[in-house]
């Protein structure tokens, strides 16, 4: 009948250690919402509005599929190339621009407020991705994909170094919080804010590249005792997001079939379930009526599982 029928439980989901088994839902399927992007990265939900967005860097433009009808839309267009989104404890938009080399606060209103561009009087590289702290700081990461080429934004030459950064965005004061990275890239915390964890994705997809996810703790506003989490070769982790039970679930990529999708790691680092998927995984997030729906955006398509879990920090 030409029907594409899933098998319960899903194959797809795969177990590693018994400690996923938990989080696997024998009746919940891998679905795919939507296909037709070029390259999709961060997705960011919004329960007020039963909607997700997600950023379509290349096509420069930010989508929005509604849960409710399952239909995509435009959200905004032209986006300026926007990469990774969250939001803040208000539950307004913020996002990282490649083409304007910013990051900006969409209020409200609809309006947009530019909260920072520069550094120490230089151009920030193209920020990456982005989460809100409970006292409403900013930390973001800088590592320049967006001005290495055309495609996702404009090429240009580096001013800074590839920074992590904190931003105030009621002072507007900024400060570098690490400069330990190759090209930092996804970044979240743990769900009492103890832990930052954040991915160093390298100069380009090669074995070379430093592939892995690294923990800090978090000491007010600083970053101490930094140490290697996970080893992603001979793929490389994206982005990241912690549940309320500590494990990480981690975009996973550039490494072929079995490796691509999404990796899920305890708190020790152990790598314990896998998520299949037909690409890489750039970045995802938990959302959904429970929080309990994990929105992976993997190359030209957004696609979701519902787990026996809930993200860490989902306004």
């Amino acid at each position: 009948m030409g029907l594409d029928i899933v098998r319960y439980p899903d194959c797809r989901v795969e177990v590693l250690d018994d400690r996923f088994t938990k989080y696997k839902l024998g009746t919940a399927a891998l679905e795919m919402l939507w296909t037709g992007g070029r390259w999709l990265e961060g997705p960011v939900w919004f329960g007020d509005g039963r909607y997700l967005l997600v950023s379509d860097i290349p096509n420069n433009r930010i989508l929005k599929w509604e849960e409710e009808t399952g239909e995509m839309s435009v959200f905004r267009k032209p986006s300026n190339n926007t990469n990774g989104n969250t939001r803040d404890r208000q539950g307004r938009l913020i996002s990282c621009e490649h083409a304007t080399r910013r990051v900006t606060r969409t209020e409200h209103d609809g309006s947009i407020t530019v909260l920072m561009d520069s550094f120490g009087g230089k151009k920030l590289n193209a920020p990456n991705d982005v989460v809100v702290k409970s006292d409403d700081s900013i930390w973001f990461s800088d590592p320049g994909y967006g001005i290495l080429m055309n495609y996702e934004g404009h090429q240009a030459e580096f001013e800074l170094d590839t920074n992590v950064y904190r931003l105030d965005p009621n002072t507007g004061e900024a400060t570098v919080v690490t400069d330990s990275f190759s090209r930092p890239n996804g970044l979240c915390f743990s769900s009492d804010e103890s832990l930052l964890y954040i991915v160093d994705t390298g100069v380009s997809h090669d074995p070379n590249a430093p592939g892995n996810i690294q923990v800090f703790e978090v000491v007010g506003d600083r970053l101490e005792n930094g140490r290697v989490f996970a080893d992603m070769h001979p793929g490389m982790s994206d982005g990241i997001r912690c549940d309320l039970d500590g494990n990480v679930w981690s975009g996973a990529g550039w490494a072929g079939e079995g490796f691509d999708g999404v990796h899920c790691f305890a708190p020790d680092g152990t790598l314990i379930g896998k998520i299949h998927l037909p690409g890489p995984c750039a970045n995802l997030c938990f959302g959904g009526a429970k929080k309990n729906r994990l929105f992976m955006a993997t190359s030209q398509s957004l696609f979701s599982l519902y787990v026996e879990t809930t993200g860490a920090q989902t306004p």
